[in-house]
């Protein structure tokens, strides 16, 4: 007689798959790398604005920027997506609305995806054949260079040519300053500093966080967001 399998039910995973801080299941499950523990993506930067130690072991995560020390789970969301049917499409939906609902209106069409902006995919080319995140919500982002304040005589870096472009919410930073050592034609061991509202932003940082954590959060209700580069000033 052949032994017949426990079913398993979602519950019985759902201690590994809830966010702690939350409580719903994990959304941009993000793992702080000091502990090994995981949140999502929202509850965790949020609860970092205000503490610098992990909300579940109390440990320090960073003395001055915990969020330098969180990295995506991308193999968590997909096991976490399996496992909750409709879970996806109602986040994507979600995400979706959010968006639309952030981004103004101007003679009734969309800025957003405004046609003066070039398109960024994640190589740091733009171009017209590559489909990489363009089912993403789109922002459209202006690049400012910020002239030198005496720190470095630096004349390497310079304006661009077409300073607003449009690509990916995920877009992160270090593809920023990818796209702009192309455009600028800087040597690969040149280093770059990318600003919003005078902060250094964290080359894991994604345009949707600087947008809610940055940008949006400091009265910038102005569009597109704009971020400021400049040559890495050395203090040392």
């Amino acid at each position: 007689m052949a032994a017949t399998g426990r079913k398993h039910l979602v519950r019985d995973f759902n201690h590994f798959i809830t966010c702690y801080l939350c409580r719903g299941y994990l959304i941009k499950p993000t793992t702080v790398t000091e502990c090994l523990h995981t949140f999502c993506k929202s509850c965790i930067v949020q609860h970092f604005e205000e503490s610098n130690d992990c909300p579940r072991c109390g440990i320090q995560v960073h003395e001055t920027n915990p969020l330098e020390m969180l990295r995506l789970d991308n193999t968590l969301e997909e096991i976490i997506f399996k496992l909750v049917p409709g879970l996806r499409e109602k986040e994507e939906q979600q995400e979706v609305d959010f968006w639309r609902r952030s981004q103004p209106k101007e003679n009734g069409q969309d800025s957003l995806r405004c046609q003066r902006f070039p398109d960024v995919g994640e190589d740091g080319e733009d171009g017209e054949d590559d489909d990489c995140h363009r089912s993403d919500p789109q922002i459209a982002i202006c690049l400012d260079c910020l002239r030198n304040t005496g720190q470095t005589g630096d004349t390497s870096v310079t304006d661009l040519m077409k300073r607003f472009i449009r690509c990916s919410s995920r877009v992160t930073v270090g593809t920023i300053k990818k796209f702009l050592s192309l455009k600028l034609k800087l040597p690969s061991s040149y280093e770059l500093d990318v600003l919003c509202n005078g902060e250094i932003m964290g080359r894991d940082h994604t345009l949707e966080f600087i947008y809610m954590t940055r940008w949006r959060l400091h009265g910038d209700n102005t569009y597109p967001m704009v971020l400021e580069y400049r040559p890495r000033i050395d203090f040392g």
